[in-house]
């Protein structure tokens, strides 16, 4: 699509006001200072000194930065033409403001900046994926009762794997798998027989025997390059929160509840990703799945990209694409396309501009399809904190799955960002689910609240 003729109805730049001020946020911040259409002159944090460091950090001078307390102090800064920075969503919320980014990776304060913006009659960017796969479905409805979106946003992955699901589904192509890569490559060197990934590095002896999975079993060969390199993480809750987004906006949902997450070189995933009956890992088609991607150093990445694995029902198509150098299963029954890509807030504005300009989300109605919930992997003791720490967002002891969705219950595992910072009330073994019998709920929590707005509406039987 030519991306002129998209926006062309816009008349002026839309006013963003930004929530948190990560790596997500500074890159759509300096962003807005490259873009005609796109003007980011609000920035909020856990302090206003926060969010004007991202300011500077970005570009923007001393003098530009006003440090903002209060609404009327917001006002009168933005009057004087200068970027905002603030503490409080409350401060700017007045402001002539066409859209919030809420960026704050903080599932109980995403809940309640997204719903305040609603409320207050702004669209909504919906980047904390962990405040989506809760009450996500419910935020987008409320956003469409007051004409508004709620949309998650292209750079993110979710987003960008909605939009190949779809435009495959629209070219009718018959879907087998969807997914993303993790978001670290996993680098063998051969040489040294060392795997790493990230920041994490560990001896893997013996893994150049399974590197190419060759003619052997496609199951049996990932299974070994698992246990061979067992002593690096692979498998992130991100990545399941990710993909819960997406399973509750196109209806796909995982083969097993915490994903085959093989190790695979990007050549594979057309057999990895394949039906059990045509030699891959898979049940059935329709189905969402991540994998962490082998290379060696210098080889392409998959860049933390999106993909699908469709069905090759046209032979002499698919012989003339193949040629082309798409990659094809071994057998030329399946294809995996992919866009080896995500840009965080560089490419964030094509979502914002299409809520603003053209009333668009990229996520179209979304309804609860599957729930991301928690379940234990070692013992935990009563009076245990269950905080959600680090980059990833991670509870210690607790490994995520994706379940059907269903309406909160004392015995059904509780959403997995609903339990984050809960106390529990009883010991729990390894392997049980953590339901809300288990902790500590405020009723008054609003990610609680909201949730139970998302099952009245949803689940009007349950």
């Amino acid at each position: 699509m030519n991306s002129h003729r998209r926006f062309a109805k816009a008349t002026r730049p839309i006013e963003v006001a930004l929530v948190g001020a990560g790596a997500f946020g500074r890159s759509l911040l300096g962003q807005g200072n490259r873009m005609k259409l796109l003007s980011v002159r609000v920035a909020v944090d856990v302090t206003a000194e926060r969010a004007a460091e991202a300011f500077r950090a970005t570009g923007r001078g001393e003098g530009e930065i006003a440090l903002c307390g209060s609404p009327s102090e917001a006002l009168a800064a933005w009057n004087a033409g200068k970027v905002v920075a603030a503490g409080r969503l409350d401060a700017v919320l007045a402001l002539p403001l066409d859209i919030v980014v809420e960026a704050s990776g903080h599932p109980e304060a995403g809940a309640v900046h997204a719903l305040a913006s609603i409320e207050a009659g702004k669209h909504v960017a919906l980047v904390t994926k962990e405040t989506d796969s809760v009450v996500g479905s419910y935020l987008a409805k409320l956003a469409r009762e007051r004409n508004l979106v709620c949309t998650t946003v292209d750079g993110d992955q979710p987003a960008l794997l909605i939009g190949l699901v779809t435009w495959a589904e629209t070219l009718g192509l018959p879907i087998i798998a969807a997914g993303k890569s993790s978001e670290y490559d996993f680098v063998f060197d051969a040489e040294s027989e060392v795997m790493t990934s990230e920041s994490r590095s560990a001896p893997t002896p013996g893994f150049g025997k399974v590197w190419a999975i060759g003619e052997r079993p496609v199951a049996e060969v990932l299974a070994e390059r698992s246990r061979r390199a067992a002593a690096l993480p692979q498998l992130a809750v991100p990545d399941l929160c990710e993909m819960a987004v997406v399973a509750n906006a196109t209806g796909l949902k995982p083969d097993k509840a915490s994903f085959h997450a093989p190790i695979a070189r990007i050549v594979e995933v057309a057999d990895v990703f394949e039906e059990g009956e045509r030699g891959g890992l898979l049940a059935g088609g329709r189905r969402l799945d991540v994998f962490n991607c082998l290379r060696a150093k210098g080889d392409i990445s998959f860049a933390g990209g999106v993909f699908i694995v469709v069905r090759c029902e046209d032979e002499e198509t698919w012989k003339v694409l193949a040629g082309k150098g798409h990659t094809m299963s071994r057998s030329g029954d399946a294809a995996m396309l992919w866009l080896p890509r995500h840009l965080l807030g560089l490419e964030a504005p094509i979502s914002m501009l299409d809520a603003v300009v053209n009333g668009l989300s990229v996520a179209g109605s979304p309804t609860p399809v599957v729930d991301l919930v928690g379940r234990t992997t070692k013992p935990l003791a009563k009076g245990t904190r269950l905080k959600a720490e680090g980059h990833h967002h991670t509870i210690d002891g607790v490994g995520p799955e994706l379940v059907d969705a269903a309406p909160l219950g004392a015995d059904r595992a509780a959403p997995y960002y609903l339990i984050a910072d809960r106390v529990l009330k009883r010991d729990l073994p390894a392997g049980a689910p953590v339901t809300l019998a288990d902790v500590e709920m405020d009723d008054s929590a609003p990610l609680y609240q909201l949730r139970k707005r998302q099952d009245a509406a949803f689940f009007p039987q349950g």
